[in-house]
């Protein structure tokens, strides 16, 4: 069994966060993975907030386990996630796409555990300032918005910058990987795209088969330009997002197409113009599972992986 700080801090039996995807992490998906002994997350993306009350609702019939919310700063929804995560008695928060600072102590006062997720060391260094329990460092090999720094080099670099746990992301989808993540100093991993393709995951049929037929060179990165990049699988509106980029279009006529186009991909499986976000190693996934059997093959191959020294003989 591995135990690490994050299973203390968090009280459960493996040491991974799911991911917190908009349209994608939902009560059904959080539950499943909070049962499997992980921490599941309901994303909280631009949702109303009655919607996400209702998702914690089911979530809290589904499983008596800790499960969390990912909150976007940048949405406008955020402030009322804030409180609505404190009067829900949520135990987990992670966050992305800005700072949480202002809301650190009120979450800490009610019991929240606070991981945000951050791309560079001076970020990860701030929220430890800040208060946070613990930090995701994600790496640019994760689907949707993403640094440019790769999992290998943010990782072991965050670990030793500061003296929370950090959990490692991108890139990461089975036991190789997850073994990886604990020599780089990683205290537990946050993984998105491989419960994906998890039995309980309520997206669109077409968004896993998309992700099941892809292989390495299959995802792509749009949006540099604007501030906000964003992996995922090619198909026409990647094709044309590039084409648009290339041909001087201006960042708010970007991001004007790609309005709806994750809700298109989850929800209604639009294989054109949906936006199919999925990491890089979406090449080594290639069945369909429950999130139990992902989370205890994920755990048990990383064991024999590291009970073998990957391999290496040492005279």
């Amino acid at each position: 069994m591995i135990k690490t700080k994050l299973t203390e801090l968090l009280g459960v039996k493996y040491p991974v966060i799911q991911g917190g995807m908009a349209w994608v992490a939902e009560a059904n998906l959080a539950a499943a993975v909070s049962n499997a002994g992980g921490v599941g997350l309901i994303a909280g993306g631009t949702a109303p907030v009655d919607y996400i009350k209702e998702q914690i609702k089911i979530a809290k019939s589904l499983t008596d386990k800790p499960f969390g919310l990912n909150i976007l700063m940048m949405s406008p929804n955020a402030p009322d996630l804030a409180q609505l995560a404190i009067d829900e008695k949520i135990a987990v928060i992670t966050t992305g796409a800005g700072n949480p600072g202002k809301y650190i102590e009120a979450w800490k006062n009610a019991g929240i555990k606070v991981i945000p997720v951050i791309p560079s060391v001076a970020l990860a260094k701030r929220m430890e300032r800040a208060g946070a329990d613990a930090v995701v460092a994600e790496g640019t090999e994760a689907g949707g918005h993403i640094g440019e720094i790769s999992t290998m080099c943010i990782v072991p670099q965050v670990v030793d910058a500061v003296d929370i746990p950090v959990l490692a992301a991108g890139g990461i989808a089975e036991g190789r990987g997850l073994a990886a993540a604990f020599m780089l100093g990683a205290s537990g991993v946050q993984i998105g795209t491989r419960f994906l393709v998890a039995e309980e995951c309520q997206i669109h049929e077409n968004y896993k088969q998309m992700e099941l037929g892809s292989k390495d060179t299959d995802s792509v990165v749009t949006g540099r330009f604007t501030g906000h990049p964003v992996r995922s699988i090619r198909n026409r509106l990647t094709k044309k997002l590039i084409s648009f980029e290339r041909d001087g279009g201006t960042p708010e006529e970007f991001e004007e197409i790609c309005v709806g186009s994750l809700r298109k991909a989850a929800v209604d499986g639009n294989l054109k113009e949906g936006s199919f976000m999925a990491g890089q190693i979406s090449g080594l996934i290639d069945k369909i599972e429950p999130a139990k059997d992902i989370v205890e093959s994920m755990f048990s191959d990383a064991e024999e992986i590291m009970k073998k020294s990957g391999g290496v003989i040492i005279e």
